[in-house]
């Protein structure tokens, strides 16, 4: 299983909409790809940054989903992100892999 983790640092104007934007349409939009089973929004509590602090985390089960997603879906996906709020946000994208826990 695999943790695809969007870290975004928005301007203070804009976090509102957006909370409202990623919860309405563009996570919806992501989880329709079916190339992830759960996700989950955060809000970061103790960011050093200014601004709005939100960590958006998407679960594949396999890196072939993820990189389906990446390949055919996030380029468009991304590219309304970017458009609707060009240059008032900062992301930091990454990719993780669950460890099991030993015995």
């Amino acid at each position: 299983m695999f943790l695809y983790n969007v870290t975004l640092i928005l301007d203070d104007a804009i976090a509102e909409e957006w909370l409202q934007w990623m919860q309405d349409i563009h996570i919806p939009e992501v989880m329709a790809t079916g190339m992830f089973v759960s996700n989950r929004l955060l809000k970061v509590i103790d960011s050093p940054n200014e601004g709005v602090t939100y960590c958006t985390q998407y679960v594949a089960e396999t890196l072939e989903q993820y990189n389906k997603y990446q390949e055919e879906f996030a380029p468009a996906l991304q590219a309304d992100l970017n458009e609707r709020y060009k240059n008032r946000f900062v992301a930091y994208r990454s990719l993780m892999e669950f460890v099991p826990p030993t015995s």
